[in-house]
């Protein structure tokens, strides 16, 4: 997840999406991003019924979509963006990020060893079923 600081958005600050150009932007549903402003990781404001997004809401889904691609869960997103917003210097949110890359990582390859002795297994099963049909067959 890349780390943008408010200064580098300030300037864009005054431009606005409504909720289908980020749905269409992002190739999501409107209901998906309605759902990350129900978990509090968005908070568009509104006029009436209609909801407004600025360029920090669409950074922020950017990495949310992101992360979810690397494997985080919406709460460690979440929990990200908590970490930013309460220490603008980045340090507690990159030390977090490693340790959660850490962590995501170890998994991957938990998942790798369990996904190589599945396939080894599954070949043996094969060449059993392949045996026992060739003998059936003569």
């Amino acid at each position: 997840m890349k780390i943008i600081s408010e200064n580098s958005m300030s300037k864009s600050s005054a431009i606005t999406y409504s909720i289908g150009e980020l749905a269409k932007e992002f190739d999501i549903t409107t209901r998906s991003i309605r759902f990350y402003e129900d978990q509090q990781l968005i908070h568009p404001t509104r006029k009436g019924q209609t909801r407004i997004y600025n360029q920090r809401d669409k950074v922020r889904l950017k990495l949310i979509l992101r992360g979810k691609r690397l494997g985080f869960s919406l709460a460690e997103t979440g929990r990200l963006f908590e970490l930013y917003d309460a220490d603008k210097s980045s340090a507690t949110q990159l030390n977090t990020i490693m340790e959660l890359i850490a962590q995501k990582k170890s998994d991957l390859s938990q998942q790798l060893e369990d996904i190589k002795a599945v396939l080894i297994e599954l070949t043996g099963l094969e060449a059993n079923c392949k045996e026992a049909l060739a003998q059936i067959e003569k």
